[in-house]
C-alpha cells in the first residue's frame, strides 16, 4: 500500500514525461448515513455507498468521463463515538477499520469497475504508528482497486475523539519526519492530476490548503461540515463554502467537499436528522462554483476538472496566481512558539470531551496572555460539554445495546 508521500507518486509531473490530462468529472456523494455499534455494522453504509456510486456513474458519466468519487465524511460509520463520548481505545478496538482492510476492497472493487479513483474518509486504526488508537484516515482508491493515499486529518473540533498526527507528533516524526510531505501528502498521478486530502475541521485553518498546495495539490479533497457553519450568513452554504471558496481562489486549486446526509445517530431513531445541512459543492481554481447540491439526502454534486486550465493560469499568470510572491521570510516567526500542545496522547488514553474542553481553554489563555487576544470588559460563562441525557443512561455500556436489542424504540 502506497501513502500518497513522495514514495507515493503514480507518475513523473515533468512536462516531457506525460500526456495532456484529459477534463473530467468528479462527483461528491452525499448519502443517508446509520450511525454504527460495531465494525460490522458499516457494511450497511457500505450498501448505501454502493447504490449511490452506481447511480452517479450511469447518470453523470453520460456527461463527461467520471474519474474521481469522492465520498463524504461520516459516509461509512456515523459519528457515534463523537456523539456518545465513547472511551477512545474502545471505539478504536470495536468501532472502526484498517487500511487496508475489507472495507476498502469493497470500494476498491467499485473503482476498478468504473475505472475511476475514490477518494473517502474513515476512522481508523494505524498501528505502525501507535496501538490502540484510531486516527480520522482519507484515503484515495486507484482505478487498479488500491490503497495509493493515506493521510490523516490534522485539526479536530472540540467534540471529535480521534486522535491526530499532532497529538503524538514524536513517533509520527520519527516514522514520516517533519516536513510538509508528512502531515500534508499529495498524490501525483496522470490522469486525474495532483491530489491534495483533509477533512472538515482541517479546512478551518488555511495553512492546511496552503501547505497541500506547496506539495503540489491540484485537487483537494475536504468533505463534511455542520450546522451552524453550513447556513450561517445569507448564501446557501454559509462559511463552509465561503472557506473553499477562498482556499481555491488563493491557492489556484479545485475544491471537491461533499457533506454528510442526514444521520440515524441509533437504531432506534424513526427518522434521520439532517446535522450537516447539506450545500455539497465543487469549486474551481479560480474560487468560481461550478457544482452546487442544496440537498444532502442521497444526492450527487458534480463538476467538471481541467487540470491543464489550471497548470496554464499558473504558470501563465503574473498576478492572480498569489503563490509566486509570497514572502515566507515575514511569516517565519509567526508559528515559532506553540499554541495547542503536542504528544497529548502519546503516553496516555485520549481524554473525554469535558477534559480536553480544559485543553482549549487554557490554549485560549495563552492567546490573552501573549496579546492575540484581548479580554472583554466582563466575563460571561462560556461553552461546556453537557452529556446528551442523565450519565447512567448514556454510558457507552448501556447505549451500545440499542444496537443488540431487537425492539430498541
Amino acid at each position: 500500500m502506497k501513502d500518497g508521500r513522495r514514495s507515493g507518486q503514480l507518475g513523473s509531473t515533468a512536462s516531457h514525461h506525460r500526456s495532456p490530462v484529459a477534463p473530467y468529472m468528479a462527483v461528491g456523494l452525499s448519502t443517508v448515513v446509520h450511525g454504527i455499534g460495531e465494525r460490522k455494522h458499516i457494511e450497511r453504509n457500505l450498501q448505501i455507498v454502493e447504490d449511490a456510486i452506481h447511480a452517479a456513474v450511469s447518470i453523470i458519466g453520460i456527461n463527461m468521463p467520471v474519474k474521481l468519487i469522492a465520498l463524504a465524511e461520516g459516509a461509512l460509520t456515523g459519528f457515534t463515538d463523537e456523539i456518545f463520548d465513547i472511551p477512545h481505545v474502545t471505539a478504536a478496538r470495536e468501532l472502526f477499520i484498517d487500511i487496508p482492510g475489507p472495507e476498502t476492497e469493497r470500494l476498491g472493487q467499485l473503482a476498478h469497475h468504473y475505472e475511476t479513483y475514490i477518494v473517502a474518509q474513515c476512522k481508523a486504526r494505524w498501528t505502525e504508528v501507535i496501538p490502540d488508537r484510531f486516527f480520522n484516515v482519507l484515503f484515495v482508491l486507484s482505478p487498479q482497486g488500491e490503497v495509493v493515499h493515506r493521510a490523516a486529518k490534522n485539526h479536530i473540533w472540540c467534540r471529535e475523539r480521534s486522535c491526530t498526527p499532532h497529538d503524538v507528533y514524536d513517533r509520527w516524526v520519527e516514522l514520516f519526519g517533519d516536513g510538509v510531505d508528512a502531515f500534508y501528502p499529495v498524490l501525483r498521478t496522470e490522469d486525474i492530476g495532483n491530489l491534495g486530502t483533509i477533512c472538515c475541521s482541517d479546512g478551518e485553518y488555511p495553512e492546511a490548503v496552503r501547505a497541500l498546495a506547496f506539495n503540489g495539490a491540484e485537487v483537494i479533497y475536504r468533505p463534511s461540515e455542520a450546522v451552524p457553519m453550513t447556513q450561517s450568513g445569507s448564501e446557501l452554504g454559509g462559511t463552509w463554502l465561503l472557506q473553499n471558496r477562498a482556499h481555491a481562489h488563493f491557492n489556484n486549486v479545485y475544491m471537491v467537499c461533499p457533506n454528510v446526509g442526514p444521520v440515524f445517530v441509533h437504531p432506534a431513531m424513526q427518522y434521520p436528522y439532517d446535522i450537516a445541512g447539506g450545500n455539497s459543492h465543487i469549486v474551481d481554481y479560480q474560487g468560481n462554483v461550478i457544482g452546487h447540491a442544496v440537498s444532502g439526502y442521497n444526492s450527487f454534486v458534480a463538476g467538471i476538472v481541467d487540470i491543464e486550465a489550471l497548470r496554464n493560469f499558473r504558470t501563465m499568470n503574473l498576478n492572480s496566481n498569489w503563490m509566486k510572491d509570497l514572502r515566507t521570510e515575514v511569516f517565519r516567526r509567526m508559528y515559532e512558539e506553540p499554541i495547542h500542545p503536542a504528544n497529548l496522547w502519546l503516553d496516555c488514553e485520549p481524554a473525554n470531551h469535558a477534559e480536553v474542553d480544559e485543553v482549549y481553554r487554557a490554549n485560549i489563555r495563552k492567546l490573552v496572555d501573549r496579546g492575540s487576544y484581548t479580554l472583554p470588559a466582563g466575563s460571561f460563562p462560556g461553552v461546556r460539554y453537557i452529556p446528551p441525557g442523565d450519565p447512567r443512561e448514556t454510558d457507552w455500556q448501556v447505549v451500545r445495546k440499542l444496537w443488540t436489542d431487537p425492539n430498541p424504540v
